[in-house]
């Protein structure tokens, strides 16, 4: 019975040992491919931006910055986690965790910070573009960005490696475990200023703003409307009242993309962010009342946003998506086509008219008067 017993308590644990494998496999493909994507979409934005002149907008320069810092949270900060969570302990050395969590802090400030200077952008882009060109110039943007970066360091490396992020009970618990572990665990204080200055504020102001654009944006379509409107006196004649209904159809259609666009730029980035500094606040507090799996999967929610801004800031313009096309297939098409890009010429002398086709087609010459028709 003894032996029985254990057989069966054997065949349990293989089979739980083969469903957590199994799990850690499917999770382990779903994270590599956010991964993929992430830096895959922000080298993109950054190709296009690089390579395509239209691009070359002093504005262009704030998502720049916002690709690099998501490629940094991809290459620096996602893929040690992948690692670090599923296998459950911390392979890559004591002195280097604290250096991974200061790139996490970094680049993930870095990132929102960024996202709100485009917020500001835009703003001032529409509100006011005439005095956009003189306010932000180029040496403006790029100190913004450098002061950006320099926020986002000394928020995260400076008291990392003064050690004021860890609690004491932290190290002592460190000391006592057989595997080494590398999770954020912070001071109540650290965590309330670091998320105050990496996300709340930034939160307010582009909440704030967007809110004034979609309001003023509102109030230009309805302006737009006013003035496209029909006159009173030609209301009863059919062909103005067809006129009207359109031009009132296309301006809700204007209103409702600005709604379907600020709600999702808002919408996604309220979603992966508010509920990880919501829950890094309280794990602050209260260690005990987040599960790891809780906070695991909250973590990846805001690595997450650095996957999707390269959608909803990038493949969402016309401009951009035309330099994504140019980058992705120029290369296959001059591949697969050959010569066929060869540009046709049709020159005209008086009453001879010369089609030159490309170099490995016939060229024909056309005479008018007699109308033969002689191949070369």
């Amino acid at each position: 019975m003894i032996t029985d017993n254990n057989s069966n308590q054997n065949n349990v644990d293989v089979e739980q040992e083969s469903t957590d494998l199994a799990i850690k496999c499917l999770v382990g493909v779903f994270l590599s491919l956010i991964i993929f994507f992430s830096i895959t979409g922000n080298i993109l934005v950054c190709l296009a931006i690089y390579s395509d002149r239209h691009l070359r907008k002093i504005g262009n320069l704030f998502l720049a910055s916002l690709a690099v810092a998501d490629l940094f949270v991809a290459s620096l900060v996602m893929t040690f986690a992948v690692a670090n969570d599923l296998m459950g302990y911390w392979v890559f050395g004591s002195q280097f965790c604290d250096t991974w969590v200061a790139f996490d802090v970094m680049c993930c400030t870095a990132s929102i910070l960024n996202l709100c200077a485009i917020s500001l952008d835009r703003f001032i882009h529409i509100k006011d573009p005439l005095r956009y060109g003189r306010w932000l110039t180029k040496r403006v943007v790029v100190v913004s960005i450098c002061a950006i970066w320099l926020l986002s360091g000394l928020v995260s490396f400076l008291p990392i490696s003064l050690g004021w992020h860890r609690p004491k009970k932290a190290e002592i618990v460190k000391e006592e475990r057989e595997r080494p572990m590398c999770a954020m665990e912070l001071t109540p204080v650290y965590a309330v200023v670091s998320s105050t200055i990496s996300f709340y504020v930034p939160c307010v102001v582009m909440v704030a703003l967007y809110t004034r654009l979609y309001l003023y944006a509102k109030k230009h379509v309805r302006s737009i409307r006013a003035i496209t409107k029909p006159s009173q006196n030609s209301s009863s004649s059919r062909p103005h009242k067809k006129v009207k209904s359109v031009s009132q159809g296309s301006h809700d259609i204007m209103d409702h993309k600005a709604a379907i666009t600020l709600g999702i730029i808002m919408g996604v980035f309220l979603v992966c962010w508010v509920p990880f500094f919501c829950v890094n606040i309280i794990a602050s507090f209260c260690k005990t009342c987040i599960s790891d799996q809780v906070w695991k999967c909250l973590t990846w929610l805001g690595y997450f946003n650095s996957t999707m801004n390269p959608v909803i800031y990038s493949i969402f313009n016309t401009e951009f998506r035309e330099a994504f096309r140019k980058i992705l297939f120029s290369h296959i098409k001059g591949e697969c086509c050959g010569s066929s890009d060869t540009p046709i010429q049709i020159i005209q002398f008086h009453r001879d008219t010369f089609s030159l086709q490309p170099m490995t087609s016939r060229i024909e010459i056309n005479c008018e008067d007699t109308g033969k028709v002689s191949e070369l």
